[in-house]
């Protein structure tokens, strides 16, 4: 991809971010996120390809868009919102893509990337995948523990690991986790296996 135009396409995608109704520091928190998820996957799948990068930085586009609470409590309803999510993250990011110039071919792939749709066993799918779950781990593990009990921490954490690669479990392992997350994925992983 032209340069200036992956430049612009991230530029469209932040300029959504933008309007995350969350902060962090001053910043919104998906371009928070968007920052950490390609960095991930720039370590897990170096070089990276341009449509990584932008599937990277799109991983959670406007993902308030879409309110946990219009769907039932419960791991059902949790699982419509998240296939909601996803599929309108598709859409959105396809959308933006050909905006910015993009050919139907990236802005398509990009989209099958974010929406979760690309086949089972791609490599940059597991990638992106790979670097979600870490941030997770890495920046958001300790407060989602703090918020909900210690058994469906755990449960999350399982499900968590399961979904990553043999390279993001090693990436997962090296992590300088906070003790109480570490001790949780312990415990969690000792359930697992």
């Amino acid at each position: 991809m032209d340069p200036a135009l992956e430049t612009k396409a991230r530029a469209a995608i932040d300029a959504a971010h933008t309007a995350d109704p969350e902060a962090e520091g001053g910043t919104a928190g998906e371009i928070r996120y968007a920052d950490r998820v390609e960095e991930w996957v720039q370590k897990l799948a170096s070089p990276a390809s341009d449509v990584l990068r932008l599937a990277a930085r799109a991983q959670h586009l406007e993902r308030w868009a879409i309110p946990r609470g219009e769907f039932p409590d419960g791991r059902g309803g949790y699982l419509r919102w998240r296939s909601a999510v996803h599929r309108r993250q598709g859409e959105r990011v396809r959308e933006i893509l050909k905006g910015a110039g993009c050919a139907d071919d990236v802005a398509d792939r990009v989209a099958a990337l974010v929406s979760k749709s690309a086949p089972r066993g791609d490599a940059e799918a597991q990638a992106l995948e790979d670097a979600a779950c870490l941030v997770f781990l890495e920046h958001e593990a300790a407060e989602f523990a703090g918020e909900h009990p210690r058994e469906k921490t755990i449960d999350v954490l399982r499900k968590t690991w399961g979904k990553m690669s043999a390279a993001g479990h090693k990436a997962a392992l090296a992590l300088p986790l906070p003790g109480g997350v570490r001790d949780l994925v312990s415990e969690a992983l000792g359930q697992s296996g």
